[in-house]
């Protein structure tokens, strides 16, 4: 067991040891200002590197011998709050939220209003206590704001577990060790915090230039994959995500469904309103395709007044899908920008069982379908012919049915007062 003395002479030089944790906290505050001054569109960066500095600065008021600052501690104090408030107003910039400065700011605000209450005492239990309160409180907010984008991307789920446990690291640890442990080790709580700083600075930076470099991945891989018009995804990304839940739902002799969707004489929709009208009536049909499928099901344009969908369902699921959107849609198209526009859809199914590696078979035999879909009136879905040497298709051929007829009749005897709807043409 060591002495007081022993333990003493084996510690770091505390003034030396602050000096370095404000370099190095600086020297990252400069680092992420220089950067959001080459990428100014990411505003976080400025809030973030302005609280480095100012936290870099509290550490130089708290931590330095008294000879050298004769502030009163309170401020250095703040000056922390007012850096916590900073750090989680840009993680909310950064993910697109209102700026709240207020909120940032009252923590700072409260504290040195508070510190001005009897048993309030600069070192007293009371004051050690309620300034980690305020530095717990804006730790949780901080999280919440990263746990809100976990779905989004894997570096928010990492951040969301790495910031604030840094951040309780830095604060909480040496605040327990100067309130909870011997004197002997109390004493040397600002070592700790020092440490604690540079780990947290060092950690928290890397994180957010992770963050700031994964979103700008994100951007560009969305730019690439996104019709810009109406936000599906364009050709090129349908072609492989649904190559890919083919491949996944053949591999276990699951079904996938293609649905083929063509607005009804959208080029009449164009001459009569024009092009910015015709843009509009996309734009709806989007939002209503996005808003009758599941989260898991693909949607996409693939050009013009042509989408497409793909769904992990049987034919007989999927004409479900298909008559809630194409109703769905017969309701949303008929005022479009307040304009009688009276849009509907026909669409065009097809099934297949197999993993292959394109899907350019299946897009054919749905636009056969969508064919006959506008053949018999518009306004109206069709199933084209099951897949040739499936189980569905040699015992429909054994019956002597057409398919496509066959599945429609099928689903109009289990629906009929959808299937009415459906055949009405427009």
């Amino acid at each position: 067991m060591l002495d007081a003395a022993a333990y003493q002479q084996g510690l770091l030089d505390v003034p030396t040891l602050v000096f370095v944790a404000v370099c190095i906290v600086g020297f990252l505050g400069l680092l992420l200002i220089t950067t959001w001054l080459q990428q100014r569109d990411v505003r976080a960066l400025a809030w973030w590197g302005s609280a480095y500095l100012i936290g870099a600065a509290a550490i130089a008021l708290w931590g330095a011998p008294d000879p050298w600052f004769r502030l009163p501690p309170d401020i250095a104090e703040a000056m922390i709050f007012i850096a916590c408030g900073m750090i989680w107003s840009g993680v909310r910039l950064f993910h697109g939220r209102p700026l709240w400065p207020l909120a940032a700011l009252a923590g700072a605000a409260s504290w040195l209003l508070l510190c001005q209450l009897p048993g309030l005492e600069t070192g007293t239990q009371a004051r050690i206590g309620l300034g980690a309160l305020v530095i717990g409180i804006y730790g949780v907010f901080i999280a919440l704001e990263l746990l809100r984008e976990r779905r989004k991307a894997f570096y928010s789920r990492t951040a969301a577990i790495l910031v604030p446990s840094l951040y309780a690291a830095m604060f909480m640890v040496p605040i327990g060790m100067r309130t909870f442990t011997p004197d002997v080790f109390a004493a040397h709580w600002v070592t700790v915090f020092a440490l604690a700083s540079i780990v947290y600075a060092l950690g928290t930076a890397y994180i957010v230039l992770v963050m700031v470099k994964d979103s700008h991945v994100q951007f560009y891989r969305k730019e690439a994959t996104t019709d810009a018009l109406t936000g599906l995804l364009n050709r090129r990304a349908f072609i492989d995500t649904a190559t890919k839940m083919q491949a996944v739902q053949g591999a276990c002799g699951g079904p996938v469904t293609l649905l083929m969707f063509d607005l009804d004489h959208f080029k009449s929709v164009n001459d009569r309103f024009g092009h910015a009208t015709g843009d509009s009536v996309l734009k709806v049909f989007a939002r209503t395709a996005l808003g009758s499928v599941r989260a898991t099901d693909i949607v996409a344009r693939l050009g013009g007044e042509e989408f497409v969908a793909m769904v992990p369902e049987t034919m007989e699921g999927a004409c479900h899908v298909a008559e809630r959107l194409r109703a769905a849609y017969e309701t949303a198209g008929l005022m479009v920008d307040d304009i009688a526009v009276g849009s509907t859809v026909s669409i065009g199914m097809a099934t297949s069982y197999k993993a292959v590696a394109d899907i350019d078979a299946l897009l054919l035999r749905a636009d056969e379908a969508l064919y006959l879909a506008k053949r018999d009136g518009r306004n109206r879905f069709r199933c084209a012919a099951e897949e040739p040497g499936s189980d569905e298709a040699r015992a429909r051929m054994a019956a002597g049915k057409k398919p496509a007829e066959g599945m429609v009749r099928r689903w109009v005897a289990r629906r009929p007062k959808a299937a009415a709807a459906a055949v009405v043409a427009r």
